[in-house]
């Protein structure tokens, strides 16, 4: 690299290189915690409770559940419950927006290029439709959605800040929208984006240079899907909280695929998915708690933590319906 490409970069407030020196991250999330734990590709209203349920029996502090196959995919009976279960135990809830190229018509979305275009929304209709997706979720209580397209990313937080949607509704950026240099990251932070979720493969030379310009949290895959590289991190995890934190800890499955998009006919694996995602869950932080002193610095958020976007939810009380926001349940 040129002095001249370092100063310009320096002057706009990014880094010249990876930040090899691996510095502290001086950030955390509200609550002062410095991770928290998700639990990925929950896949409707029984893996949502399985989860749950194996979460307390391991004693592990789920704070978040994120699915894959999108809002459209669920019966309006199905997204009551997933928004009941979740407000109940406190925990966010993150639906997917969806559809994209992926699952349309896309000849190109099936070429041997096509990991490049099925994330997006393909036309302005798949645009409708994911922001359709948008408002249905908010509907319903649902105060977290996933996306993957960058043009519908900058119309969500277009929407927020009009007052169209609700001003606690959270952009959770997906993995498949990749985020892999400082310079994205400010982009996508910019565009309304409320934490992101790196790519796989990222060192922690290369997240910390992100980290150096952004202070959202980053959503890291411990462990991943086959198909997004099949990743185990655990023994990276002090040094990822330490590098990145603010941090949501991603448990995937290694010798799986994503399942999306997922129904019934799936419903016996995709309950055992979720519980064995608990279980790795379990796996990293009991080597975390063996890695540092057992007072050690690292602080993870409980249920119902400022900033997380648990579902909103209406009940009948001795007269009209209440909603109760996630604070005041």
């Amino acid at each position: 690299m040129t002095e001249r490409t370092a100063a310009a970069l320096e002057a706009l407030g990014l880094p010249a290189a990876d930040l090899h020196g691996l510095p502290d991250s001086p950030h955390a999330f509200p609550d002062g915690a410095h991770y928290r734990v998700e639990i990925p590709s929950t896949e409707g209203p029984a893996a949502l409770a399985a989860v749950l349920e194996e979460a307390e029996r391991l004693e592990v502090a789920v704070t978040r559940v994120s699915q894959g196959s999108g809002v459209f995919m669920c019966t309006d009976a199905e997204l009551a419950e997933i928004v009941g279960l979740g407000a109940h135990a406190g925990v966010e809830v993150s639906l997917f927006a969806r559809p994209n190229a992926g699952w349309s018509a896309s000849a190109m979305a099936r070429s041997p290029v096509g990991p490049l275009i099925a994330p997006v929304a393909h036309g302005a209709d798949q645009l409708a439709a994911v922001i359709d997706d948008v408002f249905r979720a908010a509907d319903h209580g649902i105060r977290s959605v996933l996306i993957e397209d960058i043009g519908v990313l900058s119309v969500f937080g277009a929407l927020r800040r009009a007052g169209r949607l609700p001003a606690d509704m959270q952009a959770k950026v997906s993995v498949m929208l990749p985020v892999a240099n400082p310079a994205s990251a400010r982009v996508i932070a910019g565009l309304g984006a409320s934490t992101i979720n790196l790519p796989t493969d990222l060192t922690l030379a290369e997240i910390a240079a992100i980290r150096a310009v952004v202070d959202v949290p980053l959503d890291i895959y411990i462990e991943c899907p086959d198909n997004l590289g099949g990743f185990m991190r655990y023994h990276e995890i002090p040094e990822l909280i330490r590098v990145a934190a603010p941090i949501y800890l991603k448990f995937g499955l290694r010798g799986t695929t994503d399942p999306y998009p997922a129904g019934s006919h799936l419903t016996t694996q995709l309950v055992a998915f979720a519980r064995e995602r608990v279980r790795r869950a379990r796996l990293g932080l009991d080597l975390l708690e063996r890695s540092t002193r057992a007072d050690g610095p690292w602080r993870t958020s409980r249920p119902r933590a400022p900033g997380l976007a648990v579902p909103a939810y209406s009940f009948q009380k001795d007269g009209p319906a209440v909603t109760l926001s996630p604070s005041s349940a």
